[in-house]
């Protein structure tokens, strides 16, 4: 009987070894890819995430942060600081045009509003007092975002180079105290200022010095004579270094020599640290 003949193997990988090639180039083509994303441009991803925040530093589609920390979806976890987010803003002095985006600034822009309205309301009503004391010659009153300020020439208050305040001074001062008294609520700050004639005296070294002296005596005279917390009410001298007139002139040095004294508003009388 013939024997059966073997037959030869067929030329080439079988084909269940094909696919198995296959499926190997397609899980390594899947890990690549994994891999690829994996590894992230910090530089340029922040750009990315700066470019989508929206003006509250949140991602319209998603979670970022108010300052540090992780959020969580929209932001939920973080909703408790937005209150605070806003009052730094708000409470900003320092902040440019240029530093702030829209919405930023339209808060900014409202708050400074707030502040110079109520200044505003403060300067009327002092001024007020002023006529009725009869002191409209003697104490100009000008107002700013930040405070009223009642302006009173060195001369009233003050003997050339002294620092002791002259009898006829102290009615006035008195009846500024009474005015005072309307804003227990607020900071009032005296400032002292000079010409920038050099000052000789075995008193008072320079007129850094004779300016101090001078608010200091002024702040005081304001404690005895007002209802006052005498915590509210602080002094400084600024010497030569804020002029308001020309000091080569001998108009202007007299302008120059003055004391000042600021009511500031609401918004700028901070009592956190004489409350504690």
């Amino acid at each position: 009987m013939a024997k059966k003949r073997q037959e030869e193997p067929k030329k080439g990988a079988p084909a269940w070894q094909s696919t198995f090639s296959d499926l190997m180039n397609l899980l390594l083509c899947f890990f690549v890819l994994l891999f690829s994303m994996s590894t992230v441009d910090a530089e340029k991803f922040e750009m990315v995430i700066a470019s989508l925040q929206s003006s509250m530093s949140i991602l319209p589609a998603g979670g970022s942060s108010i300052g540090e920390g992780n959020m969580v979806s929209a932001g939920v976890n973080q909703l408790e600081f937005l209150d605070s987010y806003y009052n730094d803003l708000a409470n900003s002095q320092s902040l440019n045009d240029s530093d702030l985006n829209g919405e930023e600034k339209e808060i900014s822009d409202a708050y400074k509003e707030q502040e110079l309205a109520e200044s505003e309301e403060m300067a009327e009503e002092v001024q007020e007092a002023v006529n009725q004391f009869g002191l409209q010659n003697l104490v100009e009153v000008e107002f700013n975002a930040q405070y009223v300020q009642l302006n009173l020439s060195g001369a009233v208050l003050f003997d050339s180079g002294s620092a002791d305040l002259v009898s006829d001074a102290e009615p006035i001062i008195e009846k500024i105290s009474k005015i005072l008294n309307n804003y227990d609520k607020n900071i009032i700050e005296v400032e002292g200022h000079t010409d920038n004639v050099p000052i000789s005296s075995n008193k008072y070294e320079d007129n850094d010095v004779l300016s101090m002296y001078r608010a200091l005596n002024v702040a005081n005279h304001i404690r005895e004579t007002s209802t006052l917390n005498p915590a509210h009410i602080k002094s400084s001298g600024r010497g030569e270094y804020l002029p308001v007139a020309d000091n080569t002139t001998a108009e202007g040095r007299a302008l120059n020599r003055r004391v000042e004294i600021k009511i500031y508003n609401s918004y700028n009388s901070d009592m956190s640290d004489i409350e504690e």
